[in-house]
């Protein structure tokens, strides 16, 4: 047998549900960031696919988004946009809506939680500042990092992304909490060698 690591998508998803099906999946959803949105009923709707299937396969992404969370327990160090990114990209990666989440760390910036603040997009919710920071108050959180996902894939900030930032880093600079950054999540092409984008990098946190 191959090693599974030099597997291709449609050989690997062929453990889970049979090669007929595999072809299937991979002719329908393509990408398998297409395929770990798909719902569990979605799912069953492709030939071939029946409850132990569709709980197959998303068992298979589960696994892979607890994984990518599994470095919470050692309080990791989110000094970089691009550890934040390795810290909630895989969880970011199944949300077909926008996602805002909330890292709180300590004065060193090691990680202390994330909270799943709201869902939808910036420009349709009410992010209220007390919302955010009354739950760094709660954990003692010396900083807070913004993280949200672009399901279009194009990380650029809107205009909602960046009025929402500067009135939290204000809000924050009155609680003597700092926003050290806002990350946006999307995806990588060609064009795009970075699927997030950083907009204290971008130059947007000068007030």
């Amino acid at each position: 047998m191959e090693p599974l690591e030099h597997a291709s998508n449609k050989d690997l998803l062929a453990y889970l549900a049979g090669m007929k099906v595999a072809e299937t999946l991979v002719q329908q959803y393509g990408a398998l960031t297409s395929l770990a949105q798909a719902s569990f009923d979605e799912l069953q709707l492709v030939k071939g696919i029946g409850e132990s299937k569709a709980a197959a396969i998303k068992a298979a992404f589960l696994l892979a988004q607890r994984l990518s969370r599994e470095s919470y327990a050692s309080c990791p160090v989110l000094d970089t946009p691009e550890r934040v990114a390795d810290l909630l990209r895989e969880q970011n990666r199944a949300y077909t809506v926008e996602h805002l989440q909330v890292i709180f760390v300590n004065s060193r910036r090691r990680l202390i939680g994330v909270q799943n603040l709201s869902q939808g997009t910036l420009d349709t919710l009410l992010v209220h500042p007390r919302d955010v920071f009354s739950l760094a108050i709660l954990k003692n959180a010396a900083a807070i990092i913004l993280v949200h996902n672009h399901p279009s894939g194009d990380s650029s900030p809107s205009e909602a992304d960046i009025k929402v930032t500067r009135d939290l880093i204000r809000a924050g600079q009155l609680l003597k909490i700092e926003v050290l950054d806002h990350v946006i999540l999307g995806k990588r092409t060609d064009e795009r060698p970075r699927d997030f984008t950083s907009l204290r990098e971008a130059g947007y946190f000068s007030l």
